[in-house]
């Protein structure tokens, strides 16, 4: 804080802070009445009367002095031509424009957002698989959570807080690797370790269809685009099903000779990346689009690289790379401001709130004991769900408040991607 003397040469280096309005010529003021005194300034009258006489600006040779120092007179209300005053001095007002002024006043700062340091809920999750490669964890629109526990898939009603179990697979098929919702939140695509997909329907409860033929091992990560499911395997190929037809494989892309454990779909759907991007040192599990910049991707390297980058996808440059210090598990955009969230492992197992584009830390989240493999955010944006080996699913108001919408910027309303479908055989 300013102490005296420094806020008194402050405002003496500042003097264009407060305007006084200007006496109005009028009638009035050339009336007879008798002076009043308690509205008069006798320290101006006095130097009006001794040495305002010896101001003469014409005297002023330098135009730029002149100016500076007309400018003065007016600040400091020295224009005046009378000493007597007839009616009460006008109240001071602040002016609310400052273009002629050196002296320009800050543009008010945005409050920073509060970010609370704890989770608001922990839940159990006994028997949470520690795989850096699967997909265990996602978040529909319809506020239903959805988890896999080894061969089971529950469902959290974050709504009612209520919980289900959808189904428990058969040993010999799972157990269960990866899990991912269509857009509408209806639907549950469920990868296994025996290579086969299967489709739930969770409002009926019951198993729609089987997609088998594309992989011949695991399925650990899967990606909706409207009708059209994206695979990725054990086996390195990732496959295009288009789930309204009896053949599903529409596409089936080789490249990889790892296991792919992450895949994500822009929020356009369409195909913006057409670039190897090769800078990490370690598998890459985590991926996310940018909501605010349609060609910006975010990507998280493993234990041996531990840095996020970020890509223009158009051109397939490397616009930056933060080294983190850990490995880098999973990676969120907030919906409502220029925000990353990562997930991390040893040794502190955190989520870390980092501010776009300058990567300046904000806030890094404690609670977990093991490392965060897997993080899902609410419908509204708000929420982030992370699931950790030591067994806890916990709940962050990391986010803030839902953004505003307005009525021309309503919800997204996305079509059923079995809607053409009268039957699947």
């Amino acid at each position: 804080m300013m102490n005296t003397s420094s806020r008194l040469k402050a405002q003496a280096s500042c003097p264009l802070v407060e305007h006084f309005l200007r006496r109005k010529l009028s009638k009035e003021n050339f009336d007879r009445f008798i002076p009043n005194r308690s509205a008069m300034d006798f320290d101006f009258a006095n130097y009006a009367l001794t040495q305002g006489s010896k101001r003469n600006l014409d005297e002023v040779t330098s135009a730029s002095r002149k100016a500076y120092m007309t400018q003065l007179a007016e600040a400091m209300n020295q224009n005046r031509t009378r000493i007597l005053a007839f009616r009460n001095k006008p109240k001071a007002l602040l002016s609310t424009n400052h273009s002629d002024s050196p002296h320009q006043n800050p543009k008010p700062v945005k409050p920073r957002r509060y970010i609370p340091q704890n989770s608001e809920r922990v839940l159990d999750a006994p028997g949470i698989a520690d795989d850096f490669y699967l997909n265990l964890l996602d978040w529909g629109s319809s506020n239903v959570l959805a988890i896999a526990l080894g061969d089971t898939v529950y469902l959290w009603d974050a709504s009612s807080g209520s919980t289900s179990e959808l189904v428990t697979i058969d040993e010999d098929k799972g157990p269960v690797t990866s899990i991912n919702w269509t857009q509408d939140g209806l639907d549950l695509a469920i990868g296994l370790d025996n290579s086969e997909v299967q489709l739930w329907d969770c409002v009926s409860n019951r198993q729609v269809r089987t997609l088998r033929g594309g992989h011949e091992s695991r399925v650990g990560s899967l990606a909706w685009n409207n009708h059209i499911l994206t695979t990725g395997g054990m086996d390195g190929k990732i496959v295009n099903n288009d789930v309204r037809i009896r053949s599903s494989i529409v596409g089936t892309y080789l490249g990889h000779t790892e296991e792919v454990c992450g895949l994500k779909w822009s929020e356009s759907g369409k195909k913006t990346s057409k670039w190897w991007f090769e800078e990490h040192t370690a598998a890459v599990r985590a991926l996310a689009w940018c909501p605010f910049q349609a060609s910006l991707l975010a990507t998280g390297g493993g234990v041996g690289d531990g840095k996020i980058k970020f890509w223009n996808t158009h051109t397939g440059a490397c616009l930056n790379s933060v080294e983190t210090g850990s490995q880098v598990c999973s990676l969120l955009w907030s919906k409502s401001e220029r925000e990353l969230l990562s997930s991390h492992g040893f040794t502190q197992n955190q989520l870390t709130l980092w501010k776009y584009p300058s990567m300046v830390k904000m806030a890094e989240l404690n609670g977990h004991t093991s490392r965060v493999l897997f993080m899902a955010q609410s419908p509204d944006g708000c929420t982030v769900a992370s699931a950790a080996v030591d067994e806890t699913l916990r709940l962050w108001n990391v986010f803030g408040e839902p953004p505003k919408t307005t009525k021309k910027a309503a919800s997204k309303k996305y079509t059923d991607p079995f809607a053409h479908v009268n039957h699947i055989r």
